[in-house]
């Protein structure tokens, strides 16, 4: 059950599998807890260090501003997630996927016994690209949502995929063979194994 403090944050699940990952750790005082749960949502912000979380043969993460220039930063609203996993790309994309951090949810309160930060993804165009083409394996209803909280000693990490649906609306066939592919690949189970080794690694001391 999610916290209160997301407040809708998660969409409803109205097509696809909804996926539902979450990692827990209780510390052994509160001021620890809060240091763990200050270190999971700033790697959670931090896009770019995605790959070095997760591990080999995971897809690899840049950070771009709402006009499509690269920024080492922490993300916000607005910006984009240019992803590149080991494979052939969309060309919709120019060979990335992509997705835009829709939504940021901000109730840190380390004052008080329960305190949370949450971001929203979803599948999107290449920023600054004309045209409405989804440059993404699913289609644009599709939301990856990344949640921490800590409720007194307890910190938890979760992930909710929502809408999860195969993104054939493309042009070109080669894009929609693609799509089919690695969308069938991730609700096999294979994204499930890299968003569970990231949301762990929110909560890991050393990286």
């Amino acid at each position: 059950m999610l916290s209160p403090l997301f407040d809708k944050l998660v969409p409803v699940n109205l097509k696809g599998k909804p996926t539902d990952l979450e990692n827990t750790k209780t510390f052994n005082s509160k001021s620890e807890a809060q240091d763990a749960f200050k270190r999971a949502y700033k790697r959670m912000l931090n896009v770019t260090i995605w790959h070095k979380l997760i591990g080999f043969a995971s897809a690899d993460f840049a950070l771009k501003d709402t006009l499509g220039r690269r920024s080492n930063r922490l993300a916000e609203v607005g910006d984009y997630f240019k992803i590149d996993i080991p494979d052939p790309g969309p060309s919709s994309g120019d060979g990335y996927d992509w997705v835009v951090v829709e939504a940021i949810k901000d109730n840190r309160r380390p004052e008080a016994e329960e305190e949370a930060y949450g971001m929203r993804l979803r599948s999107t165009k290449t920023p600054n690209k004309t045209g409405d083409e989804v440059a993404h394996f699913f289609t644009s209803e599709a939301t990856s949502t990344l949640l921490v909280s800590r409720y007194q000693n307890t910190v938890s990490c979760s992930y909710h995929g929502r809408n999860e649906v195969i993104n054939t609306e493309t042009e070109k066939i080669k894009d929609k063979i693609r799509n089919t592919i690695v969308g069938a690949g991730a609700m096999l189970g294979i994204s499930e194994l890299q968003w569970s080794a990231l949301i762990k690694s929110f909560l890991e001391r050393e990286v």
